[in-house]
């Protein structure tokens, strides 16, 4: 008797072991559980990258690690995500630089006005001059990696063929194209992309200028059908992750993090360039819209406009003790450098 059970016993492990070999288990009991808080909305490329990111770490690490992500500024918002890490109200946070100008001076130059023809040369540049300068601002996270939105460029209502047609015409802006809109002729007008779509019904602005995927997402094609291409500036983002938690982790864990630091600046970059042409497709498909890309000459001319505010971030650098000219010429070199492949 004793022996047929433990015969039946013997039988059931083998089944268990071979199912378990068919149907891995996902999640590896006693988990290492990491919360991570992302500002925007959860469809946004921010939290895409974030899901995916996600994924990877968890399916590399064998189901070691568990992420629970937190989209919408539902754990922390956009304005204290950094320090919110620091102080461990979340394990990591993505936060754009760009929010605070004066605190992260190395990474937002490549928010400057430095010509990037797309995202994922953007976004590899933007890693390539973290990982070269270190700055001082990120001692206190550790930085799993970084990427930036496609640039700014310009959508309306009416035709932006040259400086004539730009000057006194309201678009909505943010930050840094705000800036550059200024300092082009335009009146940037600033409000939330959520109240965007009824000034353009209104008639408060005449257009905007943001990466062109918000054509599509936002259905803005429908009234702005004249797009005009300047590559204005990017938005530096960062996922940064709460340093003792960092160090409390296992160093086969911390390696799966580390090795997908440049590799997630890709995929981000590439993901966002396929997104916004998509959108252009379906802007042109859909509502027949205009694109004007500059000539040279006229180019020329509005980059000369632009200077003056690559001339203050150089003198505020330098203040800083910064080798300025030196991190431009860098980012110019990686622009080029990442535009080829």
């Amino acid at each position: 008797m004793k022996g047929k059970r433990f015969f039946r016993i013997a039988v059931l492990m083998v089944i268990l072991l071979f199912a378990g070999s068919l149907f891995p288990v996902s999640v590896v009991a006693g988990a290492i559980t990491l919360s991570y808080a992302n500002f925007p909305p959860a469809p946004t490329f921010p939290c895409v990258q974030m899901e995916r990111w996600k994924e990877a770490v968890e399916q590399r690490t064998g189901g070691k690690v568990v992420i629970n992500t937190f989209p919408g500024s539902t754990l922390l918002s956009a304005k204290n995500m950094f320090d919110g890490v620091i102080a461990g109200q979340a394990d990591i946070g993505c936060l754009c630089m760009a929010y605070q100008p004066g605190r992260f001076v190395v990474t937002n130059a490549v928010a400057l006005p430095v010509g990037f023809p797309d995202a994922k040369a953007a976004s590899l540049t933007l890693w390539d001059m973290y990982k070269k300068y270190n700055p001082g601002e990120f001692a206190k996270v550790k930085v799993l990696t970084m990427f930036t939105c496609a640039p700014a460029n310009i959508y309306a209502k009416k035709p932006v063929r040259n400086l004539s047609d730009l000057k006194g015409l309201e678009l909505r802006a943010s930050g840094g194209v705000a800036k550059v809109l200024k300092a082009l002729g335009a009146t940037p007008v600033g409000m939330p992309q959520s109240e965007t779509p009824e000034a353009l019904q209104k008639g408060v602005v005449k257009g905007a200028a943001s990466s062109l995927e918000t054509l599509m997402d936002f259905k803005y094609a429908e009234s702005c059908r004249y797009v005009t291409i300047f590559n204005g500036p990017v938005y530096p983002f960062a996922v940064v992750m709460n340093l003792e938690k960092w160090n409390s982790l296992p160093k086969d864990v911390q390696k799966v993090m580390d090795d997908l630091g440049a590799e997630q600046a890709l995929w981000t970059g590439n993901y966002m360039d396929r997104h916004v042409n998509e959108s252009v497709k379906w802007s042109k498909k859909n509502c027949n819209i205009e694109i004007t890309t500059l000539t040279k000459k006229d180019l020329a001319k509005w980059n000369k406009l632009l200077s003056p505010i690559t001339k203050r971030w150089i003198k505020s650098a330098k203040a800083k003790g910064l080798p300025a000219r030196a991190i431009l010429q860098d980012i110019r070199v990686a622009r080029e450098y990442h535009s080829r492949f």
